[in-house]
């Protein structure tokens, strides 16, 4: 995980750590979280290879609980433009719908994140709203 997440490229939009430590630490929170509330970010690996190429799945913000649940994702650049965060975006909606039975799912994505822009649009997330304090487009997906 440390390829990407310690890849300033990869992570400009999001988190970036220097040190495996602080990748660690990321990891034991987000493990925490999701024996808290029953869903969380996966690993995923590539298929052919199983190479770690991403880390992403369903957050809950616990400083911020006002937005709900929310898709999030992040991908090493080699993963880039192959149709992985699409897949990913895709599978975590039919979970939302069918195993958790949700009624809607949120996204943040930086407004210079084009490539995130694409993924959210063509699953149906809709653009609501910018907001300036966190720097990030905000996003809904009805289910």
């Amino acid at each position: 995980m440390m390829r990407f997440f310690g890849d300033a490229e990869a992570q400009r939009y999001t988190l970036f750590f220097d040190g495996l430590r602080a990748c660690r630490r990321h990891i034991a929170v987000h493990e925490r979280h999701r024996r808290r509330v029953g869903c969380g970010l996966w690993l995923i690996s590539e298929k052919a290879s199983g190479a770690v190429i991403g880390w992403g799945g369903f957050y809950e913000d616990p400083l911020d609980r006002r937005w709900g649940i929310e898709v999030a994702y992040s991908f090493a650049r080699s993963a880039w433009g192959k149709g992985y965060a699409s897949a990913l975006v895709t599978y975590c909606l039919d979970v939302a719908r069918n195993d958790l039975r949700l009624a809607e799912v949120v996204a943040f994505s930086h407004a210079d994140n084009t490539g995130s822009r694409r993924v959210l649009e063509k699953v149906g997330f809709v653009f609501e709203r910018y907001l300036a304090d966190m720097d990030r487009n905000f996003y809904r997906r009805r289910l």
